[in-house]
């Protein structure tokens, strides 16, 4: 008699084991320390979001979670080396609106913002502001469009590099309110804020969390918020679309994204240590002292933030002639 072919008894005893296999792995994440790729350098908002976040989830996830900062322009170094990491869950990339802007002004990437990663949630939102030294003779958004429009050309606005999100929140700016003033972009946060003391430009849009000390000091004033609501700590700052401008919102968010197709317990899991980190009055509160909006989401509501904030960051460059790189 011809022996009997052991292959299908063998398939049997794989798919039995798979099941179990399968959930053991899941039930055992995360089984080594976590890498979190920041693609900004140490120091930032976006890395001191992190760092803090990142310490809460080690105490819940039970393993350390070591931050690697990979800066480069429009963020692609760090989010390179993530969608092209394992996807086991164990390597996470710190997802901000720099990888939306990314898709928009550059010609090519290494990756597809959209495809290579599977969301996580958000962590928080940075607002930015228009400010202004304390010596300037406008007290409202309505003062500065007013000036605008009565001399054409001649205001000036400073923002960090061109096509930064304080960059492109000028633009949306200019474009919506239709004046003509011409934005003036400088290598760093610190050129701004001399720029701006010295009177080289007569505003700024910057995010709010480097520029809190400048107005504890007195020496400059914030006159509107830039995003949908208004910053808590600076509650009697209006927002830019209660200021006349409806419909304008422009902030900078921090979340969390690993490699396509991790698994989905690893996703599960994460998200649940990053908003139960979220939860806690003192992450809230080191966050609010950066000038954050501490805020989780669902992965499903960061995928349609990611698809949005392209479409409309994408239109902005267009609008404002600014060359793909």
């Amino acid at each position: 008699m011809k022996p009997r072919d052991p292959l299908p008894t063998r398939r049997l005893v794989l798919a039995l084991c798979l099941p179990w296999g399968a959930a053991r792995a899941q039930a055992t994440f995360p089984s080594r320390p976590i890498t979190l790729v920041v693609p900004f350098g140490p120091g930032g908002i976006a890395d001191l979001t992190a760092r803090t976040v990142a310490k809460a989830m080690s105490a819940s996830l039970q393993q350390p979670i070591v931050v690697d900062n990979r800066p480069s322009a429009g963020a692609i170094v760090g989010a390179a080396a993530v969608a092209h990491a394992e996807p086991d869950g164990h390597t996470v990339l710190l997802l901000s609106n720099a990888n939306a802007v990314s898709a928009g002004l550059f010609r090519k990437l290494p990756f597809d913002v959209q495809r290579d990663f599977a969301p996580v949630t958000t962590l928080g939102f940075f607002d930015l502001a228009l400010f202004v030294t304390q010596r300037s003779p406008w007290h409202s958004l309505g003062d500065v469009i007013a000036q605008a429009k009565a001399r054409p050309g001649q205001l000036t606005v400073g923002t960090i590099a061109s096509g930064s999100t304080q960059h492109l929140a000028a633009e949306l700016f200019r474009s919506m309110a239709q004046v003509d003033v011409v934005v003036v972009p400088y290598k760093g946060t610190p050129a701004v804020i001399t720029a701006l003391r010295a009177g080289e430009i007569d505003l700024a849009f910057e995010i709010l969390g480097p520029m809190l000390p400048q107005l504890d000091a007195g020496v400059l004033r914030a006159l509107a918020v830039a995003s949908d609501r208004r910053f808590a700590g600076l509650p009697e700052v209006p927002t830019v679309q209660e200021s006349g401008l409806p419909g304008y919102a422009a902030a900078s968010w921090n979340a969390l994204a690993v490699p396509a197709g991790a698994p989905p317990a690893a996703i599960q899991r994460l998200h649940r240590a990053a908003n139960d980190a979220l939860a806690l009055p003192s992450v809230q509160s080191k966050l609010q002292a950066l000038g954050v909006r501490a805020q989780g989401s669902s992965p499903e509501q960061l995928r349609q933030l990611l698809a949005s904030e392209i479409q409309r960051w994408t239109q902005v460059i267009r609008s404002a002639g600014i060359e793909r790189q």
